[in-house]
């Protein structure tokens, strides 16, 4: 099949290097904008066309795809089908209906729930135990067309938005395969989403990240999972930002306020919250390395009865 590819993000460079991979033919990539990025603002190429460079693909980088110039660029293409895979913009009309088999997404969650931004991060934030991949027929809402194929993935205790990212990325990549396997040979399904169940998923910012101890220590736990590696939850240790990339729930109840620490051991700092605590294991405060509580403490003292959360104190 005749494929261009639409995607900016690693989950969609991992989606597009199966396709390469494939039998499918990659006629070019739509890309978002280079921009800076970094302490520098250097400007850095979008993971996807870092690996189109690779393969020399054609790269299309329109700062929107509803400019004058770029539709008919897609139908010189003439693609068979459009596969978007993280793309972040909405495609209009006269795109969506160009291709033979239509614009076909990968979205990382198990539809009709999670439509939107950030599914992998909220479906841990929310403590669901599992996950998925959709493979999807789109329209002119987001995230609202016709199923084809789904892939359930579970959700670890311990997982991360990081590590639920990486599975999910290799389970679309293997998934759109199958579907576009299915779509060509006319067997694909189309089952209709049930708007009912769908909720939309808001966007991750850095200020999601500031911890919140008067919340239940299961809720954080989950919180601080799902927000490894960006934008990360964090808390104020002296005045300084200190990041927290790892803690476990404890459940017994103990005397002091939210936020205020309670106890610490040789590898443990816990911390008081609404219901149970914290102990954190792993973190990193502005200016360190990420490291263990035991590596931290070896080099920064600190007492119980301190109030995090609080940049002044």
């Amino acid at each position: 099949m005749n494929i261009v590819f639409m995607g900016t993000p690693d989950l969609a460079a991992v989606v597009l290097d199966k396709l390469i991979h494939s039998e499918h033919d990659i006629l070019a990539v739509v890309t978002q904008p280079d921009r800076p990025k970094g302490r520098g603002k250097q400007v850095q190429f979008t993971p996807v066309k870092e690996l189109a460079l690779q393969y020399n693909i054609p790269i299309l980088q329109p700062n929107r795809v509803k400019e004058e110039g770029f539709l008919p660029i897609l139908k010189e293409l003439n693609p068979e089908a459009i596969v978007v895979a993280a793309f972040g913009q909405i495609l209009p009309k006269s795109i969506l209906e160009l291709p033979r088999y239509g614009c076909i997404n990968v979205h990382a969650s198990l539809l009709p729930k999670y439509r939107g931004a950030a599914p992998i991060q909220w479906s841990i934030i929310n403590g669901e135990d599992k996950t998925g991949v959709t493979i999807m027929h789109m329209d002119a809402g987001v995230d609202t067309g016709d199923m084809i194929m789904k892939a359930e993935v579970p959700i670890d205790l311990k997982e991360t938005g990081g590590s639920l990212h990486d599975k999910l990325a290799e389970c679309g990549g293997e998934l759109l395969l199958e579907a576009l396997k299915a779509i060509e040979d006319g067997t694909a399904p189309r089952e209709k989403q049930k708007d009912e169940e769908s909720c939309h998923t808001k966007i991750l910012d850095k200020s999601m990240g500031l911890i919140d101890f008067n919340r239940p220590a299961i809720e954080l736990e989950r919180l601080i999972r799902g927000l490894n590696p960006w934008p990360s939850a964090y808390t104020f240790l002296d005045g300084k930002t200190l990041k927290i990339w790892d803690a476990d729930v404890i459940a017994e109840e103990t005397a002091g306020i939210p936020g205020e620490i309670v106890k610490v051991t040789k590898d443990t700092i816990v911390i008081k919250t609404s219901k149970g605590s914290l102990a954190m294991k792993e973190l990193q405060l502005e200016g360190k390395k990420r490291m263990t509580v035991e590596a931290f403490l070896r080099g920064y003292s600190i007492d119980t009865g301190k109030i995090l959360n609080n940049k002044n104190m």
